[in-house]
C-alpha cells in the first residue's frame, strides 16, 4: 500500500518504521523540510516530501500533527491522494499543555469530527491513545492471548476496516468504537486513553467512559 504520513514526531516516526518494515511504500513529511528527515528516511527507506505532497498517490494518509496545527496544513494537501483514500487522524486536544482553546471542541464536538471539518475529508480516529514506543515493542501475532488492542472510530465501515486490517498487521487487535460522534470515548481523559489492555479490557474501558471532559483536558 502507498501511505503518506504527515507528521514525523513520535507516532509518525514509529509508524514510518513499522509500515516500511511491512513492505508499504511510505512518504513522510514534517513541518520543516524533507532534508530534516534524512536520518529517518535512511533508516527506513521511506521517501521524504513537503507536506503539500506527502499524500500524492497515497491510498492511506496519516495525519499526526499537533491539533492546533491542523488548520495550517497546506490547502489541498489531499488532492493528490487516490480517489477514496482513507485518512487516519491520530490527534488529541491538549488545551492547557499545547493547543490553546478550540471553542467547538470545548462545546462538545469530538476532536476527530473537528479535524474532519478542518481538512474537508472523512477521517478514521486511531493511534491517538497509543504510546509511540508500543508500536515498536508490543505487536504480537494474531491469536496471542491478551493481545494489545487499540480502539478505532469512524463513519465509513469500509475505511475503518482498512485501518483495522493495517493495525492487525502491525501486531494489535482492534475494537470498533463506533462513529466519529462516539470517538469521544477514546479522547484524552477517558479510561481507555493509554490503555495496554486486550480487546475485552478495551471494551470495558470504553463502556466506562463519561462524556464530560475532565478539567485537566479543558481550556
Amino acid at each position: 500500500m502507498r501511505i503518506g504520513i504527515i507528521g514525523a514526531g513520535n507516532i509518525g516516526g514509529n509508524l514510518t518504521r513499522r509500515l516500511t518494515a511491512l513492505g508499504h511504500q511510505v512518504t513522510v513529511a514534517n513541518s520543516r523540510s524533507p532534508e530534516t528527515l534524512s536520518a529517518l528516511t535512511e533508516e527506513t527507506g521511506a521517501t521524504a516530501a513537503e507536506a503539500a505532497h506527502a499524500a500524492d498517490g497515497a491510498e492511506l494518509v496519516v495525519v499526526t500533527v499537533p491539533l492546533k496545527n491542523v488548520p495550517d496544513l497546506p490547502e489541498g494537501f489531499l488532492e493528490g491522494a487516490v480517489p477514496g483514500a482513507v485518512v487516519v487522524d491520530t490527534n488529541n486536544y491538549y488545551p492547557r499543555q499545547r493547543d490553546g482553546r478550540i471553542d467547538a471542541i470545548e462545546d462538545g464536538l469530538p476532536e476527530s469530527r473537528w479535524v474532519s471539518a478542518q481538512i474537508g475529508h472523512p477521517v478514521v480516529k486511531a493511534f491517538n491513545g497509543t504510546y509511540a514506543q508500543d508500536l515498536l515493542d508490543r505487536g504480537t501475532e494474531p491469536g496471542t492471548p491478551h493481545r494489545h488492542a487499540l480502539p478505532v472510530a469512524g463513519d465509513d465501515p469500509a475505511a475503518k476496516q482498512v485501518v483495522r486490517d493495517l493495525i492487525d498487521a502491525l501486531g494489535f487487535d482492534t475494537v470498533d468504537t463506533g462513529t466519529l460522534d462516539d470517538s469521544w470515548r477514546q479522547q484524552p481523559g477517558t479510561p481507555v486513553y493509554g490503555s495496554r489492555g486486550d480487546a475485552e479490557e478495551v471494551r470495558r474501558l470504553l463502556d466506562a467512559a463519561q462524556p464530560e471532559r475532565p478539567a485537566e483536558f479543558r481550556a
